[in-house]
């Protein structure tokens, strides 16, 4: 279980740098707004995080309903702490660290036991 982990969150920190490096790319080549650049840093870094986990850490095949129940998981989850964040009037940074936490530990666990879970 421990090695399955360490390769979900190894994915995790690359699927971080993707998403913050997109993230810039697009606001500052297609100089869009915040909330445009983080749907479409987000779309990439979850698309590579889905395609990293199901060969990588769980060697699982791919298939169009993993993908998207994956992508609304994860989704979910990110627009929930951020409306969490926004009610409290919390600062930007709460959200990254916060769901960085909470998609660690929840998406391991859907990811491990729904997405990825061998067909029988």
């Amino acid at each position: 279980m421990f090695k399955i982990f360490s390769r979900y969150a190894s994915v995790g920190i690359i699927n971080t740098a993707i998403h913050w490096g997109s993230f810039y790319l697009i606001t500052h080549t297609a100089r869009t707004d915040q909330a445009l650049a983080n749907l479409g840093a987000f779309c990439i870094s979850v698309t590579f995080s889905f395609f990293a986990n199901a060969r990588w850490t769980f060697s699982s095949e791919t298939t169009s309903l993993r993908y998207i129940l994956y992508v609304m998981f994860m989704g979910s989850m990110a627009v929930f702490v951020g409306w969490l964040a926004d009610q409290y009037e919390l600062s930007f940074i709460f959200t990254l660290i916060v769901f960085s936490g909470v998609s660690l530990l929840f998406g391991f666990t859907y990811s491990k036991y729904i997405i990825f879970r061998p067909f029988k």
